[in-house]
């Protein structure tokens, strides 16, 4: 398919207003069909005057109309809170389907099994017939089964980065005796875009503080990730800047393992299109992967603590949200991976 007509559910949240901008500048989508609450509808540069430029090729925002969402659109993002994001998508894919319409939820609607979804969410999951439909949307680790999907779960941001620190270890993971301890850092677009008080500029600047400690949901999506065979602990903290994130990762691996960690590191990067393992000596920085769809990863082996320590650099917007939407949505229209993501980091 030449030209693939894209509907966004949700446009002016933080993860909508980047696949906006990444749809427009995308040379195989067409941005047809924009839907959100009934208090942001009319036109986008309303809401978002950053896209003004835009303006007279973007559709305005409607309230949502599921059927027109599956008549109109080849392919549909649905970027709404948790709990409502995932019902949507399945309701437009049931709608869709005899028209082949595809979905990308950036939830976690359909990340998890439901007994598991329900004990880390707090709510009800979606029929089980709907996760089963769905396939997680890590192409580093499910990329054959993206490109057969008519459902994507697009991986949340924090499990995106932790997932990309440890999976390159490949066979090494069954070394590893122990839990895994992540220490990650995200800016407060991760948090979304509804007003809160601990995330106004007063409250938040100068300050970091840990949050939802031993209860943050995406712990089960890491250990689901990394194949289910390993224990994580998963410390979140935000950060007093907009977007990024840091992971530091304590991997307690043998070591007669150790001298080949960075060649693992090495051949696993080389084949993944965007995760760079930088040069020994050489730590990450949000800055540089900002605006992309990068991962960046540093290795490094401390001989006294017996601790392989891995830092992850995402952007929680781009390779944690709509970057890798976009990737998904190339895969499972059989376009290169890096189509309409050749991106510059935003360093300032």
């Amino acid at each position: 398919m030449a030209n693939v007509r894209v509907g966004i559910v949700g446009p002016t949240g933080y993860a909508g207003m980047e696949l906006v901008r990444l749809v427009a500048g995308h040379p195989r989508m067409t941005l047809v069909y924009l839907a959100g609450s009934g208090a942001r509808t009319g036109p986008l540069d309303a809401h978002l005057p950053h896209l003004h430029a835009l303006a007279d090729v973007l559709p305005p925002v409607e309230a949502l109309d599921v059927q027109k969402a599956a008549e109109v659109c080849d392919l549909v993002f649905v970027a709404l809170p948790s709990g409502e994001s995932g019902r949507i998508a399945w309701e437009i894919l049931q709608a869709g389907r005899r028209r082949g319409v595809r979905v990308i939820d950036l939830s976690g609607d359909f990340r998890l099994p439901p007994e598991v979804y329900q004990t880390w969410y707090g709510r009800q999951p979606l029929p089980q017939e709907a996760i089963a439909e769905a396939r997680y949307g890590l192409p580093e680790r499910h990329r054959d089964a993206i490109r057969q999907a008519w459902l994507v779960a697009n991986p949340g941001c924090y499990a995106t980065a932790c997932a990309l620190a440890v999976l390159p270890l490949g066979d090494l993971l069954a070394t590893v005796r122990g839990p895994v301890v992540f220490d990650a850092k995200s800016g407060v677009t991760g948090a979304g875009r509804a007003p809160k008080e601990h995330l106004h500029l007063g409250e938040l600047a100068n300050d970091v503080y840990p949050y939802r400690v031993g209860k943050h949901q995406h712990t089960p999506e890491i250990e689901q990730a990394l194949g289910g065979a390993l224990q994580v602990l998963l410390t979140t903290q935000l950060l007093p800047v907009p977007r990024g994130i840091l992971v530091c990762a304590y991997i307690p691996i043998p070591p007669d393992v150790a001298p080949v960690v960075y060649d693992r590191y090495a051949s696993f990067c080389e084949r993944e299109p965007f995760v760079r393992l930088l040069p020994r000596g050489e730590m990450p920085h949000i800055k540089a992967v900002n605006g992309t769809n990068e991962c960046h990863l540093s290795v490094a082996w401390d001989e006294r603590t017996r601790l392989l320590q891995v830092f992850s650099a995402i952007d929680n917007l781009g390779k944690g949200a709509a970057g890798q939407a976009i990737q998904n949505a190339n895969l499972m229209f059989g376009w290169p991976e890096r189509e309409g993501l050749h991106l510059v980091p935003l360093w300032m």
